[in-house]
């Protein structure tokens, strides 16, 4: 993003209008997450599975979960997923072929302290340059209680 914010320096409006141009040149692919969300104590269980309704197949993407509550400092994550903030982790998803599914994802998290309530957000952190037209099934919202039941979405 740097690059394309050089080529516009001095002249307004331009590094948005190039940074538009880029991501339509791309392919596009509608990115989708199911799953499911379970908290218990400091537990928080997250299980999904990423999939491309298409047009175009991607070679791999990124998904973001972002917390209500703080992660505990150390954390055992799945192969593919990293740290990115104090109640942030990011997972490849592999690659997602053309209505097809990504390699599923199973996070065990600790959270810094039990909390009563924890809201889970995930959406696409990266598509490589993708045009994804629908939002409403990549970008999520659930609130788990504390209780250890599971809530889907």
């Amino acid at each position: 993003m740097a690059g394309l914010l050089a080529l516009g320096a001095g002249v307004p409006g331009s590094a948005q209008a190039s940074a538009r141009a880029w991501v339509a040149d791309g392919p596009e692919a509608d990115v989708a997450y199911h799953g499911r969300v379970a908290l218990s104590g400091a537990r928080l269980r997250i299980w999904l599975v990423p999939e491309n309704d298409g047009p175009a197949a991607l070679p791999n993407a990124t998904l973001r979960v972002r917390l209500s509550a703080d992660l505990a400092d150390r954390q055992r994550l799945a192969e593919g997923c990293a740290r990115a903030g104090s109640r942030e982790v990011v997972c490849e998803t592999g690659p997602l072929p053309l209505h097809g599914r990504g390699r599923h994802v199973a996070l065990l998290l600790e959270l810094r302290e039990p909390a009563p309530e924890v809201a889970v957000r995930v959406d696409t952190w990266w598509n490589g340059g993708a045009t994804d037209r629908n939002h409403t099934n990549n970008e999520h919202v659930v609130l788990a209680l504390d209780t250890g039941d599971t809530y889907a979405f």
